[in-house]
């Protein structure tokens, strides 16, 4: 035993430090005040010092990293194919090494993925930091919320660019540009939000994300909000302003949509003021139509010409990607939520209509 460990023994030392970290981190996770030390400490300050280094170029670092790592993971299999079709002998132990180190290369990641952003889903949530908490919908509060958000919307589709059809026509390198000012307004109330921010970045292979029904995300090992710039830009700003809320450390998909909806409103910015709205009526017209479809047909009626546009673009812009390669990556990414501890998984993205609804629900009172 003691021969065959030396005969890789660099491999199975990394091989032990991995799974040694690995485990350090899911006892630690159990330790809330460890958990807000350590973010607040190690995590958030290594995430802003790379997203200052990311923000010195204008392309996604997240992006190039993304294609280099699949290109030597190419590289790798193809060069580890070559050296067994040229061995003669001991192919199990070549095969082994080979194998090994690919998986030592994966843990190391999936370390990494724990220590940057594995961390801030065990530590205290925005609904307890801020005293916000969502309770309980009826069905009669959630068409009064409902019902505001349409008014807000038609209140304010007046005041964005659009082209000639009536749909949302607010040039992307205006949102993204306007994106480092956004939060300033919801800084003083939540002084914990304070972040300096960068430009978002725009990734190149972004009808590939719409095919795996992915509109942004935040890339921890850059600090980057990275974004689909192929999806429609009415909705741009809004998560522009949800994968923000990840780089200020919150994790929960639920608490970064409301972020992203009130950061929004109280931006100052028609752009991001408008998709804000749009962004939560979408989600309480969605929860209204399973509750109540003849108050969500009334309230669709009463959007004005152009935030009817902005829906049926948004619409037949998603219809066009519904399939197998959608589903599957929501599964992926589902199970990745859950992995940390997010029950709900990518449901959760539905449960911002009790937040909403508590928080808004007052102005409707």
């Amino acid at each position: 035993m003691n021969a065959f460990f030396l005969r890789a023994k660099k491999l199975h030392l990394w091989l032990l430090v991995v799974l040694a970290l690995i485990a350090a981190f899911h006892l630690a996770k159990h330790s809330q005040p460890l958990m807000n030390a350590l973010a607040e400490h190690v995590t958030q300050p290594m995430k802003q010092t790379l997203a200052a280094l990311s923000a010195l170029v204008p392309f996604s670092v997240a992006e190039v990293l993304i294609a280099a790592a699949l290109g030597v993971l190419v590289l790798y299999i193809c060069a580890f194919l070559a050296a067994l079709a040229r061995r003669q002998g001991a192919r199990g132990m070549l095969a082994y090494r080979r194998i090994l180190g690919l998986v030592c290369a994966g843990l190391t990641v999936y370390v990494g993925v724990c220590v940057l952003w594995g961390v801030n889903y065990y530590t205290d949530s925005f609904q307890e930091r801020s005293g916000i908490r969502a309770g309980a919908v009826s069905v009669e509060a959630l068409e009064r919320t409902t019902v505001y958000f349409a008014q807000k919307l038609n209140e304010t589709s007046g005041d964005v660019e659009r082209d000639e059809t009536g749909a949302f026509n607010v040039p992307r390198d205006t949102i993204y540009e306007d994106a480092v000012e956004i939060y300033r307004g919801i800084e003083e109330q939540f002084p914990f939000l304070a972040l300096r921010d960068h430009r978002p970045k725009a990734i190149s292979f972004s009808r590939l994300m719409s095919a795996a029904n992915f509109t942004g995300f935040f890339f921890p090992f850059t600090g980057e909000a990275n974004l689909n710039n192929d999806s429609p830009a009415c909705l741009l700003p809004s998560t522009v302003a949800h994968e923000m809320a990840h780089q200020r450390g919150i994790a929960s998909e639920e608490e970064c949509n409301f972020l992203a909806i009130l950061a929004c409103e109280k931006s100052g910015n028609a752009a991001y003021e408008y998709s804000g709205w749009l962004f939560g009526f979408i989600h309480l017209s969605n929860a209204l139509y399973s509750a109540d479809q003849e108050a969500w047909e009334a309230i669709h009626s009463s959007l004005n010409a152009q935030v009817q546009a902005d829906l049926q673009y948004n619409n037949a812009y998603w219809a066009q990607f519904e399939g197998a390669t959608a589903e599957v990556s929501q599964d992926v990414y589902d199970n990745f939520l859950k992995s940390y501890g997010d029950t709900d998984g990518i449901q959760s993205y539905g449960a911002v209509v009790d937040l909403l609804v508590t928080y808004y629900g007052e102005r409707t009172a």
